[in-house]
């Protein structure tokens, strides 16, 4: 069954590659002889991830669609041209250009695998988990509820991490990835949050299954011009999704047996091409897999993200949650 899911992504995948030119020898090569990824290659917003029931198992849009995803896109430009928020807007950040929209493309879904480009069904066990986590509250998504503790506070709001690919995934702004390399070594950074893993690529083994981490123990090895990279040793508090905080319609929480395997190719001299696959049978039914072209971009900067300077949101969710009680009626808490 694994042979037939590589085979299957691995097909699906062609489809939104130029060239196989990431397999060819064409390929540049470092001065140690190890394929070139080195680059920045932000993420480029504007996929779903998981593709819209309607478009069944197509993974790429229609002429007409796409027409319509770059008028819209024509439409937001302009909004974003604005140098004040209109006097109708709702959120944390206007004016609009604060946010990075991306270039349209003919993507349906950064799902690839199922074919239908919908996550799977959760487990029954993992169902139950995320019924009781917390007391019958759940596991913390998007905070919208009550705020008692820090506990209530996803760790992506407290500025803990996003996770791997919650910080590979693209979100509102801060989408860069920078990937450099030495001998026996690569080294992957995002700019949101600023993880940066060390990646050894000499076939040491994992480390001990009693040493957990929020984004995992990471090995990496060539498959000719495909970096492979195979991480265990996640704890279960993170989620997988957009900012890894498990917002609604997002993966969310996974347990710490999840298996994450990443894939990346250069398919030619402007496009990376990052894959992963998603195993943890504790959660899913079944593995699943995302695809996530990465466009080279010489000019992009990975500048400071400072989290928890002048974060001032979790104290001010848990004074405010006390002042509304103090306003309340008195009643027995649970």
């Amino acid at each position: 069954m694994r042979v037939r899911l590589f085979l299957f992504t691995t097909a699906i995948a062609s489809v939104f590659l130029p060239a196989v030119w990431g397999q060819s020898s064409t390929q540049p090569k470092t001065p140690w002889g190890d394929p070139d990824l080195q680059g920045m290659w932000p993420g480029n917003m504007g996929v779903p991830l998981q593709r819209p029931e309607s478009l069944g198992t197509r993974t790429t849009l229609t002429d007409e669609e796409f027409a319509k995803k770059e008028a819209q896109a024509r439409k937001q430009a302009q909004a974003d041209s604005q140098s004040s928020a209109a006097s109708d807007s709702v959120g944390i950040g206007p004016p609009s250009y604060w946010v990075e929209r991306g270039t349209p493309t003919r993507q349906t879904s950064l799902i690839i695998d199922p074919p239908n480009g919908r996550l799977p069904p959760l487990t029954a066990q993992e169902q139950d988990l995320r019924k009781e986590a917390r007391g019958g509250k759940g596991f913390p998504g998007e905070w919208r509820g009550e705020a008692n503790s820090y506990d209530d506070l996803n760790i992506y709001y407290r500025c803990i991490t996003r996770g791997v690919l919650g910080s590979v995934i693209p979100v509102v702004y801060n989408n860069g990835n920078e990937i450099l390399q030495a001998p026996g070594l690569v080294i992957i950074r995002n700019e949101m949050i600023h993880e940066t893993r060390v990646i050894p690529l000499d076939g040491r083994p994992h480390l001990s299954p009693n040493i957990r981490q929020y984004m995992g123990d990471s090995r990496g090895h060539w498959e000719r011009n495909t970096l492979v990279i195979e991480t265990t040793n996640f704890t279960d508090k993170d989620a997988i999704g957009s900012n890894g905080a498990g917002y609604p319609g997002d993966p969310g929480h996974h347990s710490a047996d999840l298996k994450l395997t990443e894939r990346l190719t250069r398919v030619d001299a402007d496009t990376l091409n990052y894959q992963a696959t998603i195993d943890d049978p504790k959660t899913w039914t079944r593995p699943w897999t995302i695809l996530i072209p990465l466009k080279r971009n010489d000019n992009y900067q990975l500048l400071e993200y400072a989290c928890h300077e002048g974060n001032i949101a979790i104290g001010d969710i848990l004074s405010g949650a006390r002042a509304d009680e103090l306003k309340a009626p008195t009643e027995p808490r649970p």
